[in-house]
């Protein structure tokens, strides 16, 4: 077993284990639709095991980021659909992460709807909106039944994605967006069946996944965990109660028998992690790379050394559509121009190189 040898994540069959972490890259235009420059960008990088594609919004209140795309309207499914056919003509396989925003948002981002959350709790920092950075407002705390409703928002983009031709969905439950703001005990202080503790802080993650693989198959969905990465606010400090929150998580979805665990960590190989995963019982996605990005050496030993099914690889496969035969044959890379990585067109986008025939 190596890195580039197939592997199968539930009903995925991978052909090698370098899967293209979700990445924003802002180029959904004003109606969160893929378009041509979202199409060829996925199509040039179909060599990879997987795609993940960007965090896709579920409904338009949970519109995180200007020009980010949406899995809502029949416009964004045509779109989905000819970023599906493209990665498949080249043999590829592709899901999309979907993703609520919760209170990382702004009305001047989402259309001038409500900014929603767990709680009624602020992050402590701007977000950048169409007139400039802006103090992120007090967010609405959703009432149980509007959590119902984003339980169903879930579902119905699931359903999307797999009429749209994608082969799955992941479930964003990371990096200080809603799902994950659930979890955080800095942003739930909720005294309702959905907040206080381990078991009612998990529950709305539970019940999303429960839903979605209910709906278009626990083979082709996923789920994407950041423990303890402390990032927008959803704070992660105490060492044991993470630990019980993230294994009563991984404990309540092992029997659904899910395609994979995508886990964002530091530290992949160590202690957390691994208990996750083998708690969790099914393959592993390791993602270390969010403070530096992830090397040719690092992914091949996580998969040597068997502490991950596959790898996600962030700003390397954004600036090497041609990544896995680099990396298989051990070839230069071209280096990431992050000064382009949030811009509106092409270049930094679908202008990397490739390989020239040898």
């Amino acid at each position: 077993m190596d890195l580039f040898t197939p592997v199968a994540l539930g009903d995925l069959e991978l052909t090698n284990r370098i899967v293209m972490a979700p990445l924003t890259r802002l180029r959904g235009g004003s109606a969160g639709v893929p378009g041509d420059l979202i199409v060829e960008h996925y199509r040039q990088r179909a060599s990879v095991g997987l795609i993940i594609a960007e965090g896709t919004y579920v409904n338009f209140e949970s519109q995180a980021f200007v020009g980010q795309p949406g899995i809502v309207t029949d416009e964004q499914v045509t779109g989905w659909r000819r970023v599906a056919d493209a990665v498949h003509e080249r043999d590829g396989r592709i899901v999309v992460q979907l993703m609520h925003g919760g209170r990382v948002t702004h009305p001047e981002v989402n259309g001038g709807r409500r900014v929603v959350a767990p709680s009624a709790i602020a992050i402590d920092g701007q977000v950048h909106t169409m007139q400039g950075k802006q103090p992120y407002p007090v967010p609405h705390a959703l009432t149980t039944e509007e959590i119902g409703s984003v339980v169903d928002d879930f579902v119905a983009s699931a359903r999307r994605a797999i009429e749209a031709g994608l082969d799955g969905v992941e479930v964003h439950s990371a990096n200080g967006y809603l799902l994950h703001e659930f979890l955080s005990p800095a942003s739930n202080d909720r005294d309702d069946e959905y907040g206080g503790s381990v078991e009612n802080r998990i529950r709305l993650v539970v019940e999303v996944v429960q839903a979605v693989a209910e709906t278009v198959g626990a083979g082709r969905v996923g789920l994407r965990i950041s423990p303890e990465h402390n990032i927008q606010d959803a704070l992660e400090t105490d060492r044991d109660d993470v630990r019980a929150v993230y294994g009563a998580l991984v404990d309540a979805l092992r029997p659904l028998g899910l395609a994979y665990l995508s886990v964002l960590h530091r530290v992949p190989t160590g202690d957390l992690v691994q208990e996750l995963r083998n708690r969790f019982g099914g393959k592993m996605i390791a993602n270390s790379g969010f403070g530096s990005p992830t090397t040719r050496e690092e992914a091949v030993q996580l998969i040597e050394d068997s502490h991950a099914d596959a790898v996600a690889v962030g700003r390397a496969v954004l600036a090497n559509p041609d990544l896995a035969e680099r990396w298989r044959d051990g070839r230069p890379e071209n280096a990431p121009r992050p000064e382009l990585f949030y811009a509106s067109g092409a270049e930094g986008y679908t202008d990397y190189p490739f390989l020239q025939p040898v």
